[in-house]
């Protein structure tokens, strides 16, 4: 019998240092006994045999018995955003059986392997019936996201107030930070007197109104939603989510490649464009979400760039999460 550690929701907090730099604290996680014996390995030898007898999930996840899988290295930002959704929502994700920290400070996330495939590959293969029944099953999940309250608003963090990570802003851990100063960074810190000259006036406006926070997937593609029967199994790679303004998750699913015969996959989303009728709409008592909708459209230029991330151990990570 294996023993290791489980982490629950409630163990892991935030305490911030003088210099208000926030940092992940790990308190005494209890033992739970489970019978596969092969948790009893070293972390990096069930890798190595979970790549020898299991095919691959994708370059970071590796399957480690039936009904386990470990991803990793992985930035705190994920492991955040999983256990806040699964304590605050009914998303389907994967059950997290143990945080791994290794001496390098690298994180590995072990967690239960979910049936099914991912949507993009069996797209082709549904009925109407099935993909309009997904599609209500991912708005429902998407709504679920965007009721959660943000402990403040005009705020750019991880999930529990943290730095936060995405590809379209860089390389680097960023915030917590409000709107503004998120636009900034965006933009590369160029001041706005030079934004409509070099940027357009579009980018003006967008950067100078006024939003909602909102809790977001930030890479909420095809690929990232498991189906089994017809149905979502669960939603993975978090990533990048985080507290974002109202509307990153429109803007993050432009970028987004999906090959489909079709050429384009038609998705709920709210709009930045369309954020005042929603307003308005929402104050008259009308479903905003049914009427609004967006395409995944192929950007094949970004894909390189947000599948070629490498492992960055952030300064506030002090300790192990599980060992």
């Amino acid at each position: 019998m294996g023993i290791i550690h489980q982490p629950k929701t409630s163990e892991l907090a935030i305490q911030r240092a003088p210099h208000a730099v926030a940092r992940l604290v790990l308190h005494r996680p209890s033992f739970i006994i489970y019978g596969p014996i092969g948790t009893l390995f070293p972390l990096r030898l069930r890798l190595w045999l979970g790549k020898l007898l299991f095919r691959p999930l994708g370059p970071s996840t590796v399957r480690v018995s039936r009904h386990r899988v470990i991803k990793g290295p992985c930035d705190p930002p994920e492991v955040e955003a999983m256990q806040y959704v699964v304590s605050h929502t009914s998303i389907p994700v994967p059950k997290i059986y143990a945080v791994h920290t290794e001496e390098t400070g690298s994180i590995y996330i072990e967690m239960a392997y979910v049936k099914g495939e991912c949507l993009d590959s069996a797209w082709s293969r549904l009925s109407k019936h099935q993909r309009d029944t997904i599609f209500a099953d991912i708005k429902q999940h998407l709504s679920c996201l965007r009721d959660l309250q943000p402990p403040t608003q005009a705020i750019v963090s991880s999930a529990l107030l943290n730095p936060a990570y995405d590809c379209r802003i860089g390389a680097r851990f960023f915030g917590p930070m409000n709107h503004s100063e998120f636009h900034s960074l965006a933009r590369g810190h160029l001041r706005m007197e030079d934004v409509g000259p070099f940027l357009g006036q579009e980018v003006v406006n967008v950067h100078t109104a006024r939003y909602q926070t909102h809790f977001t997937h930030a890479d909420f593609a095809p690929r990232n939603i498991i189906v089994r029967h017809g149905r979502v199994a669960a939603i993975i790679d978090w990533a990048f989510a985080g507290w974002y303004p109202e509307y990153w998750e429109f803007t993050k699913s432009h970028y987004n490649y999906f090959q489909a015969k079709t050429g384009r996959i038609t998705f709920v989303l709210p709009s930045p464009a369309t954020r005042q009728s929603s307003r308005q709409n929402r104050s008259s008592g009308g479903d905003y979400q049914s009427r609004v909708h967006v395409l995944f459209r192929t950007a094949t230029e970004l894909v390189a760039n947000a599948r070629a991330r490498t492992p960055r151990q952030p300064g506030w990570i002090k300790g192990q999460v599980a060992s």
